[in-house]
């Protein structure tokens, strides 16, 4: 079912220092969709600069193209990653109930942080880096306090799959739904998302390097923002890092 998506490359490597890197020296020369992946990232990047640390047997990979429309429209290639990732664990696990997605770039499963997209422009690409804890989770203390927990899914499920099958999943997910924006928009891609939201309806903090807000998680609007209701009416959030509350 799930064959390499056409008109898609691939380039693969045992040592990198970032995929998002190597992606972006090679925009130029490219003719079309480009998966980069790696085995090994020696300078590996999360969101807001922060490291992602590769254990071997752990996902890295980068997909960078040229897309249409504004730079408004690229960011909602979050949700269409975020569907992707889903699918690809899905397809892998045969799990579904306990896989969840956090606004705005994460996959949980059984609660905990299993993936994370990073998004990118670079000149006229869109660079999306995907990081996923196959066999191997950070320790909870190399996290941000409050942050969720990082799990693999190996400890989350027991089972195990390697980096290059992983990606023989999500690259033809990620083309399945790429499609589906292009075609018809992103109103589709955000009901989908909502129906698998982490703690919609319940009480989650958003942070911002300035400011903090604290409200129920209405929905997400129709520009991807998070949407809180807050004491003091309801808040539209671009960007943030959201963290819940225990017990909520």
């Amino acid at each position: 079912m799930n064959h390499w998506p056409n008109g898609v490359q691939k380039r693969f490597y045992e040592t990198l220092d970032s995929t998002m890197a190597e992606a972006a020296r090679c925009a130029d020369e490219l003719t079309g969709p480009t998966w980069f992946h790696a085995l090994e990232q020696t300078a590996g990047r999360g969101r807001r600069g922060r490291d992602w640390v590769q254990p071997t047997g752990n996902f890295s990979a980068t997909l960078i193209w040229r897309p249409e429309g504004t730079i408004e429209t690229r960011a909602l290639r979050s949700f269409v990653a975020s569907l992707a990732l889903r699918d690809a664990f899905v397809a892998a696990t045969g799990r579904t109930g306990d896989l969840a997605l956090k606004w705005p770039n994460d996959v949980l499963l059984s609660g905990g942080k299993v993936a994370g997209i990073l998004l990118e422009s670079i000149g006229d690409h869109l660079a999306i880096g995907f990081g996923v804890n196959l066999v191997a989770a950070p320790p909870a203390q190399d996290v941000e306090p409050g942050a969720v927990r990082p799990v693999s899914l190996s400890s989350a499920t027991g089972m195990t799959i390697s980096p290059a099958d992983f990606l023989n999943l999500l690259a033809p997910a990620f083309a399945r739904w790429e499609q589906q924006f292009t075609t018809y928009g992103f109103a589709g891609i955000r009901q989908e998302w909502l129906s698998h939201a982490a703690r919609l309806g319940e009480v989650i903090t958003a942070r911002t390097a300035n400011s903090e807000t604290t409200g129920t998680f209405e929905t997400v609007d129709e520009q991807g923002a998070l949407v809180l209701k807050a004491a003091d009416g309801r808040h539209h959030i671009a960007a943030a890092d959201v963290f819940f509350h225990s017990g909520s």
